[in-house]
């Protein structure tokens, strides 16, 4: 809650500074991300990201010498960088983070920072440090995939209730 006890409106950019919101974004819970295939159908990806405190960032390969062909989203993300995202635990009560707003594209040479830092908090540094040594090839290239969150959703199931429960009422629900 703010300081005037006030809880903050759904969509605020703020809650991702609460309690819950930094345990969502430390925790090993992945992150789904849901975009529009080309073909105009909606795609959800589970995926490893990294919190860099402004930004949630997932990596996806490119090129290597086991990658076959460039993951198929980054075309879609091209083309609408439009993003929804969820981080949950399943409590009890379970908690849910939701993120919308416009990703950002960066094509990385070898392993991509936020890609180790992934692996390391997901893995463990021992595992991680085994799996990037497969992973770390002179011809790799990974894909930077960065969101900044410009619609923020929390709801934790004590104090913060789907509206529909009779809890928070959501803001403006579209992305200007």
């Amino acid at each position: 809650m703010s300081p005037d006890r006030t809880p903050l409106p759904q969509g605020d950019p703020a809650l991702l500074d609460t309690p819950v919101a930094r345990e969502l974004l430390a925790g090993t819970a992945p992150a789904r991300v849901a975009y529009l295939a080309p073909d105009g159908s909606p795609r959800v990806v589970p995926t490893w990201f990294h919190w860099t405190g402004t930004e949630l960032v997932t990596v996806t390969y490119v090129a290597g010498p086991a990658v076959r062909h460039p993951a198929r989203r980054l075309a879609a993300l091209r083309a609408d960088p439009r993003v929804a995202v969820t981080v949950d635990d399943d409590g009890p009560p379970p908690r849910v983070l939701t993120l919308r707003g416009r990703v950002t594209l960066a094509e990385v040479r070898g392993v991509a920072p936020e890609y180790a830092a992934a692996a390391r908090r997901y893995l463990g540094t021992e595992a991680a440090a085994e799996m990037l040594a497969e992973v770390d090839h002179p011809a790799l290239r990974q894909a930077r995939i960065g969101l900044r969150p410009e619609w923020v959703g929390l709801l934790d199931f004590t104090s913060r209730l789907p509206s529909a429960q009779g809890g928070l009422v959501p803001e403006a629900a579209h992305l200007g």
